[in-house]
């Protein structure tokens, strides 16, 4: 009854972060939820921000920049959409609410806006309730961190505005279907890997064990952890008839 969610909210100097200053000189009247982060441009708000913020306990993310059009840096903005899909599949997978997460365009004569978007999104995660009563397990949101940050990940929400409209350096543009096809495949992919790379530094695990953990088939997990052996990073040992794995010695954790 008396929760009150935390939200984190990461503004552009220019505009939302003007607005936000505006509402709080022309007293209007929001909720105490909102802690602020500045940045220079919304497209610097990267998928691993987000997903820090959760893993360091807030209940929401509100992500606000220049209305389209006008970015201070011209197309800065158009980038941040990019970024904050990637962010909201690599949370789905991970289990979190992708609602915990809001993108707003926000100009710095828009006070009213800013109070209006804080009281809606506040309500909105008191509804939903506090992340860590959501959030059962953090392995998977763990990996999505670490995933995150791989090049794959980065280069997916960097480019997702220039392959979908320019086409890549052969000329191929691709549809709003194509991108999401191809952006599920590599986020589910380094997910998963990176969850049986967290488990493994932890302690020696068979196969059965690693797929009752990451809730990853069985035959999946196997193949995940070949490649991973032939990369160096995995070895194994036989005991007793079974297979045990484990994150080599002297690999960085």
């Amino acid at each position: 009854m008396n929760f009150r969610p935390k939200i984190l909210a990461i503004l552009c100097n220019w505009c939302s972060y003007a607005g936000a200053d505006l509402a709080g000189v022309s007293r209007f009247q929001y909720p105490p939820t909102t802690r602020v982060i500045r940045v220079m441009c919304s497209t610097r708000v990267e998928p691993s921000f987000v997903i820090k913020a959760f893993l360091k306990g807030v209940d929401g993310v509100l992500v606000g920049g220049c209305h389209l059009g006008d970015c201070h840096y011209v197309t800065g903005n158009y980038y941040t959409i990019g970024k904050m899909k990637i962010a909201r599949k690599l949370l789905q997978y991970a289990g979190v609410n992708v609602e915990r997460l809001r993108l707003e365009w926000i100009s710095a004569s828009e006070g009213e806006k800013f109070a209006n978007v804080v009281t809606d999104f506040t309500k909105k995660l008191t509804e939903l309730g506090p992340f860590k009563d959501e959030l059962k397990n953090d392995l998977a949101l763990k990996a999505a961190y670490y995933a995150s940050l791989k090049p794959r990940i980065r280069i997916l929400a960097a480019k997702e505005k220039m392959l979908t409209t320019q086409g890549n350096k052969y000329g191929e543009i691709y549809t709003e279907y194509e991108f999401d096809r191809i952006a599920d495949e590599i986020v589910y992919d380094e997910i998963n890997e990176e969850m049986i790379r967290i488990l493994l530094q932890q302690k020696e695990l068979t196969l059965e064990e690693i797929s009752e953990k990451t809730g990853i088939d069985k035959n999946i997990v196997f193949l995940y952890v070949m490649d991973l052996i032939k990369r160096g990073e995995v070895e194994f040992k036989e005991k007793e008839g079974i297979f045990l794995f484990s994150h080599c010695k002297g690999e960085k954790s």
